[in-house]
């Protein structure tokens, strides 16, 4: 039996290993800080993209007018070289992304890429006179303007159909 409390104290120093490990684990997670929310991100100016891009293509380039300052711009680009491609990025009020797009490229392609893969409903909605048709389904929800001639309107993101939907209610297309 002396053999006994040898493996006794082994199994008692490994416990006591386990939980002295435990507890410095326990101690770095309290006071290490970390932090969980997302960083903010910076507002941009996209008026001279915007001007630059209505000089340059032959469609009415969308940009909203009248958008309260909780609605920050993250993002803008004018690619001509693909398709006279439009994009504006917005951070609405509560977090959530909206971006605008727009481009000559072909119709069926160009919503594939912009919605992330959404698809038709059979629910449209009128803004201003235009016929918008809503997508859901893909890693974004969309709005998408019907009939423009030359080009194809996206508003698309994360948010709620009624931020997409005000988005959209503030575009002018000059």
């Amino acid at each position: 039996m002396a053999g006994s409390n040898g493996k006794q104290k082994t199994v008692r120093d490994m416990i006591l290993s386990l939980a002295l490990i435990g507890i410095a684990a326990a101690v770095i997670y309290v006071f290490v800080p970390h932090d969980d929310h997302q960083p903010d991100l910076p507002r941009v100016d996209y008026s001279v993209e915007t001007t630059t891009a209505r000089r340059a293509v032959s469609y009415p380039v969308a940009a909203p007018e009248g958008l309260p300052d909780t609605w920050k711009a993250t993002s803008v680009r004018f690619r001509g070289e693909e398709s006279d491609r439009w994009h504006l990025g917005f951070q609405d009020p509560e977090g959530q992304y909206v971006q605008v797009e727009q481009s000559t490229e072909k119709r069926a392609a160009f919503i594939e890429q912009a919605t992330q893969g959404s698809s038709a409903t059979k629910k449209t909605v009128k803004i201003d006179g235009r016929t918008w048709t809503r997508y859901s389904g893909g890693r974004y929800d969309a709005l998408v303007l019907e009939g423009t001639p030359g080009s194809t309107t996206v508003v698309s993101g994360t948010a709620s159909f009624d931020r997409l939907t005000t988005m959209a209610s503030a575009l002018k297309m000059a």
